[in-house]
């Protein structure tokens, strides 16, 4: 047998998955009440969850398809990794015996009084294989160069129960609010103020501006542009309150030196939206701006459109 061979073996017989999950980083703990001895229920953040069977030398995750043995398990926790950089880090773990350390009853930084920002924070990123990157992937058909492209200007995260948390920023770039969607829940985190989810162009500046109502509609009109270099991509999380207001109308004051600016409004092909749309008319007059109303030509939003577009 080589010598690599025999390290493979020597990973499949002497890398617990419960060990490696206590010794991740951030680390998972052990559910106690929700364990049995065959299926040792680990979690992390609030919603995740991975569940260790086979005497610690597989897994699963009960909110997705992903499963398998300590191999991918190290890809699941981090897709990043080549094979090679995966057999490093398993060196470390090969003959650590799980401690089993209790996960807390309750995560502060996650209590519905935190501050929105600490919550954020709290979320994992974006994983491939994830509950939420199916979700996102499959039910909505964002294609994986969006979804990658949210993940490094840290808009969206990770949420409990297959929700994705989409972040509304301030001129500051702190998260002031966020929105959640997931396969069967619709709201937004308590205590926030709604200002603009934002994802930008690759372009050195933005002389077009798209606002929709819902971040996955946002998501959904760059991905059907292909991310224009020229564009910021925008939602408004449907109504304008003030601080929405204000954050357009500084957009606009900077943009206004372009020849070509120009505001798109592309919310939803109903009565609510083309109410939104007049109301970007007039921000767009106020500060000297082009308009363009971009209504969706099938369906109801701007998903409908992806969903229809995309195979299945």
């Amino acid at each position: 047998m080589q010598a690599e061979d025999v390290e493979l073996e020597q990973f499949r017989r002497g890398v617990n998955c419960a060990a490696l999950l206590e010794g991740w980083s951030p680390s998972w703990r052990l559910d106690r009440r929700e364990s049995t001895r065959r299926a040792l229920k680990y979690r992390r953040e609030e919603g995740e969850v991975l569940i260790v069977n086979h005497d610690g030398r597989g897994w699963w995750d009960p909110q997705s398809t992903a499963k398998g043995d300590i191999f991918d398990l190290v890809q699941y926790l981090d897709p990043n990794l080549n094979f090679g950089q995966v057999r490093r880090e398993l060196r470390r773990f090969v003959g650590v015996v799980p401690t089993f350390p209790p996960a807390p009853s309750s995560r502060t930084k996650n209590h519905p009084s935190a501050p929105i920002a600490a919550r954020w924070m709290a979320r994992p990123r974006l994983r491939r294989r994830s509950a939420v990157w199916a979700y996102l992937a499959g039910t909505r058909k964002l294609p994986s160069r969006v979804l990658e492209t949210a993940d490094e200007e840290d808009i969206l995260r990770e949420g409990p129960y297959g929700s994705a948390w989409f972040a509304h920023r301030g001129d500051a770039n702190a998260v002031t609010h966020v929105e959640i969607r997931g396969p069967g829940f619709k709201g937004s985190l308590r205590g926030g103020t709604k200002t603009l989810f934002r994802l930008s162009g690759a372009g050195p500046r933005c002389s077009r501006l798209v606002i929709t109502e819902a971040p996955i509609d946002t998501l959904s009109v760059a991905a059907i542009e292909g991310i224009r270099a020229d564009t910021l991509y925008a939602a408004t999380g449907g109504g304008m309150g003030p601080g929405t207001v204000q954050a357009i109308e500084r957009l606009l004051g900077q943009m206004a030196q372009c020849p070509d600016a120009l505001l798109a409004g592309a919310t939803d092909a109903n009565h609510a939206g083309e109410r939104y749309a007049a109301r970007h008319a007039e921000l767009a007059a106020a500060a000297g701006i082009a308009f363009e109303r971009l209504a969706p030509p099938l369906g109801n939003d701007w998903n409908d459109v992806l969903v229809q577009r995309r195979p299945r």
